[in-house]
């Protein structure tokens, strides 16, 4: 048995006669059942591709939207940062006038001590 050839050469194979037309309507019966599959296939893979299309379709507007309202902040803040170099010279001076609103409230605090003590001393040199 060794050198045999197992080769089965498909046009010499022979069926009985009544099995002929059992053999091809199971031929045709599984041609027709791998038709409805690979097209089921195919449906799927089809819904597949148009679900990533809308879904890319979705992302690209978010993603303009987004872009969208950057620049709206980007100009935004440009805008704000106008306004603030204008306002900085106010802001600079309400800082120096609440320095010296409080130079000006230490040194009250200090004279009101100051003229206590002195209206103490009054009234001891009184009482003498």
């Amino acid at each position: 048995m060794e050198g045999r050839e197992d080769n089965i050469d498909p046009d010499r194979v022979v069926l009985p006669p009544d099995q002929t037309p059992q053999v091809h309507n199971l031929c045709e019966e599984m041609f027709d059942k791998l038709s409805e599959y690979l097209t089921g296939e195919m449906s799927m893979t089809i819904e597949d591709y148009r679900l990533l299309e809308h879904m890319n379709k979705m992302t690209k507007e978010k993603y303009e939207n987004m872009t969208e309202v950057a620049a709206q902040v980007a100009f935004s803040m440009q805008e704000l940062n106008i306004k603030y170099r204008n306002l900085k010279p106010y802001l600079d001076q309400i800082d120096q006038l609440d320095a010296a609103v409080v130079e000006l409230e230490n040194t009250a605090y200090r004279l009101d001590a100051y003229a206590k003590k002195l209206e103490a001393k009054f009234k001891d040199l009184e009482k003498k």
